[in-house]
């Protein structure tokens, strides 16, 4: 069973960090070009980040360029975000996605005093 499913999401301030991990399994994770897509509320989705199968070749979207690192371990079928100074705008729903459009569940993510 293709599966993927997200953890670390939870409530921080503003200029706190977070880092978000999505687990893999089904498929062959270490072939799959990843990545991270969000959903604030009430807006659309908005595409975060990809990663390269290797990892050596990562991209990111305007609004977190600089803030947040998309990474991987293969060895662990594993996709990570690690998201700093954050904003309350980065409040959104946040989702990891493979290049097959397989989604996860989703993780929360509150910023907030």
């Amino acid at each position: 069973q293709v599966q993927l499913v997200e953890s670390g999401g939870g409530l921080v301030q503003p200029g706190g960090s977070l880092r978000l991990s999505c687990a893999a399994s089904g498929f062959t994770f270490s072939n799959s070009w990843m990545n991270w897509v969000r959903q604030a509320p009430g807006k659309g989705l908005e595409w975060v980040s990809n990663i390269h199968p290797n990892g050596a070749n990562t991209n990111y979207g305007d609004s977190v360029k600089g803030r947040f690192t998309i990474s991987r371990d293969n060895a662990k079928n594993t996709l990570y975000l690690q998201m700093n100074s954050l904003i309350p705008e980065d409040t959104a729903v946040y989702y990891c996605k493979s290049s097959d459009d397989v989604w996860g569940q989703g993780a929360q993510v509150t910023v907030s005093s």
